[in-house]
């Protein structure tokens, strides 16, 4: 499937080049929306899956802060195709801000545009922010079935630092944490 302005329903010129923009109002609702339906596609993943990306998008319109968070949306011709979210990390029981440690999160590439090094300039970005931002490291959560963002992330330099297998959106899943230490 060609993706589409999710705006106007336009299609992306081939060939034309693809830029990555801050978001901007309707972006956080795509991501929303295209993570839900390619992750069910893609590998059956339930609604629950969406429901949780929903959840982190909120939580990123609620608190977000220009100086130390950003999301990325990759375009071509105002066609959306792809994104990704760096924000402070957060401890899981407290929610208080992680000192000096950022979070990627949502990385997304529409199947039509894999290949062409959406995902590692997206994920270029997220670095190249988190440094001039001050972080000493990024740490990531993903599954160990998503084998090209792993592929990503390793060429990145970042480290595999633990996996626990655990039942989530309707599947036995291997999630797995990743951390990239800045200097």
């Amino acid at each position: 499937m060609t993706p589409k302005n999710h705006l106007t329903g336009d299609t992306p010129t081939p060939g034309a080049p693809c830029r990555l923009r801050p978001h901007r109002p309707g972006d956080i609702g795509w991501v929303i929306s295209r993570h839900g339906a390619l992750y069910a596609g893609e590998y059956a993943w339930d609604a629950r899956f969406e429901a949780m990306v929903a959840r982190i998008a909120a939580d990123f319109i609620d608190r977000f802060d220009a100086q130390r968070e950003a999301c990325w949306i990759a375009e071509r011709d105002g066609v959306s195709l792809g994104s990704v979210f760096l924000v402070q990390a957060r401890g899981e029981a407290t929610q208080q801000p992680i000192e000096g440690v950022a979070q990627l999160r949502m990385l997304l590439v529409e199947p039509a545009a894999r290949g062409l090094g959406l995902g590692k300039r997206l994920v270029g970005e997220c670095e190249h922010f988190a440094r001039h931002a001050g972080y000493r490291k990024i740490v990531l959560w993903t599954h160990a079935s998503l084998l090209a963002a792993r592929g990503i992330y390793r060429a990145a330099g970042y480290t595999l630092v633990s996996s626990e297998p655990h039942n989530s959106f309707g599947q036995t899943l291997v999630g797995e944490t990743w951390e990239l230490v800045l200097s």
